[in-house]
């Protein structure tokens, strides 16, 4: 079995349209109707009912979903026990968003190895669906994301608070940021809450789905915009942004997303180091909201 067929058809049921998948998987329409058709040959029934308005599972494209994700798990797993290194005799791998890594991700991953040295940890970077892609193939077992999305066999967690702050590139700034606001896509909650809030905020003529990368365009221009504290903070520290007078804050919680399939002991094992990190992130999160405040409270600057 190809196991290409296999991701391909996994795609086009977890988006519903071969056009989505097609942008996921960075190949044309014509290879990915391709692909699900020598699928459907080999298995001898369709597996897909298309329309103008996109796929939708047969009866036995249902039956055969379970099996793929299934393959797909065993896939990955063979390449993953095959690439153990040397001195080495377990594995897993974890992925997270860009502004989950310093504080989160990364000791974790420190953590883990520390606990049992024998692990290998493989880890991957993304937005949030590459992540979930990632997750739903079986090619990491458990995630840090700001925004999951529920699918079979995995299980969402909450990991840690944080608050999406106003902050600008130069000091002194008001509401009025003018042309100076970029917009960053936190999820459609945020845009919704900053409508009610700052509704003339939203016609912003420069808008980034780049998550907390956005913030290395802010600091070096005459800029402002929402970013997590956690992740402002040392440019705060250095005063190289400032918090924006008056501006209100917004929740911005993550989440630990794992597959339901994670050996046992290694599954206790990233749950309990995980929740150690956690305890030291949201000290250091107390921290920040105190110095968040205590600058509201002397003004802006």
């Amino acid at each position: 079995m190809d196991i290409t067929l296999i991701k391909t058809f996994i795609e086009v049921a977890n988006t519903g349209s071969f056009v989505a998948a097609c942008d996921r998987l960075f190949v044309t329409q014509s290879a990915v109707s391709l692909r699900v058709q020598r699928l459907e040959d080999s298995l001898g029934h369709p597996l897909f009912i298309r329309s103008k308005a996109g796929a939708v599972l047969t009866p036995e494209g249902k039956q055969f979903e379970r099996y793929a994700l299934s393959l797909l798990k065993i896939w990955e797993e063979a390449k993953q026990q095959i690439s153990i290194p040397e001195g080495y005799s377990r594995a897993l791998s974890i992925g997270a968003q860009y502004s989950l890594w310093p504080r989160l991700g990364f000791r974790w991953m420190d953590a883990m190895q520390l606990e049992m040295p024998e692990l290998s940890v493989h880890c991957e970077l993304g937005m949030s669906d590459r992540i979930m892609r990632f997750l739903v193939e079986g090619v990491i077992h458990a995630a840090l994301l700001y925004t999951p999305q529920l699918r079979p066999g995995l299980i969402a967690e909450p990991a840690l608070d944080d608050e999406l702050v106003l902050v600008a590139s130069y000091p002194d700034a008001t509401l009025d940021l003018k042309d100076t606001y970029v917009a960053v896509d936190w999820g459609p909650e945020f845009t919704h809450a900053l409508t009610i809030a700052l509704p003339h905020l939203t016609d912003a003529g420069r808008s980034m789905a780049l998550g907390a990368l956005a913030m290395e365009y802010i600091v070096n221009r005459r800029a402002a915009a929402y970013l997590p504290a956690r992740t402002a903070k040392r440019h705060l520290d250095a005063g190289k942004l400032h918090i924006v007078a008056d501006a209100p804050r917004f929740p911005y919680p993550s989440w630990v997303i794992w597959r339901n399939d994670i050996d046992e002991d290694l599954a206790a094992l990233a749950r309990r180091t995980l929740a150690n990190v956690v305890q030291g992130a949201e000290k250091e999160q107390e921290f920040v909201t105190k110095q968040l405040e205590a600058m509201d409270a002397y003004g802006p600057g």
